[in-house]
């Protein structure tokens, strides 16, 4: 059996959705190896349609330029989404129905990863099936996260137990958990 493995970026006042504002000035070398190691544990990576259509141009335009962007390009993806139905990214596979019982299937032999937290990554909560929870914890208040931009959401709760601390010179803190 496989595991899914959640990496959500966040700023200290929540936000997950502006990267671009506060992410890449804290994103050095020692970030890039653990992000490396990160995607190197996983067979395939899981994610909503907002994280596909944000990724795909982003890393496909990389093809080429590093081992990392060749990995996120050359590897397994499942997009969760009713609307996509002809994926252009390499090796990925649509999930439109039954989305709990195929994750659940395709866990059983891969290891996932999923980045950033949304739809899917509640659902997966929900159902059981998220195995470990990493928050990326930038040393930075975005100031302008809308509600829908923060972590937080209505959810049913969830504990999870520390597994791991991951301190960065940046000030990045890798928070690990394990659901409890």
């Amino acid at each position: 059996m496989g595991k899914i493995v959640n990496a959500t970026y966040m700023s200290l006042d929540g936000d997950i959705s502006n990267m671009e504002d506060w992410h890449f000035e804290y994103f050095g070398d020692e970030e890039i190896k653990a992000a490396q190691d990160q995607l190197a544990e996983a067979d395939a990576l899981v994610m909503g349609r907002e994280t596909y259509d944000g990724f795909f141009p982003a890393w496909s335009s990389r093809a080429g330029a590093d081992d990392f962007s060749d990995r996120m390009n050359s590897m397994k993806k499942y997009v969760v989404s009713s609307t996509l139905t002809d994926p252009e990214w390499t090796n990925t596979t649509v999930i439109g129905d039954d989305v709990a019982g195929e994750i659940r299937r395709i866990k059983q032999d891969n290891n996932l990863l999923q980045y950033g937290f949304g739809d899917v990554s509640r659902l997966m909560v929900t159902e059981g099936l998220l195995d470990e929870f990493r928050v990326w914890l930038h040393p930075v208040l975005s100031g302008k996260a809308t509600p829908d931009q923060r972590l937080y959401r209505d959810m049913p709760q969830q504990k999870f137990t520390v597994t791991d601390v991951d301190r960065h010179a940046s000030g990045i803190v890798i928070l690990t958990y394990t659901v409890a």
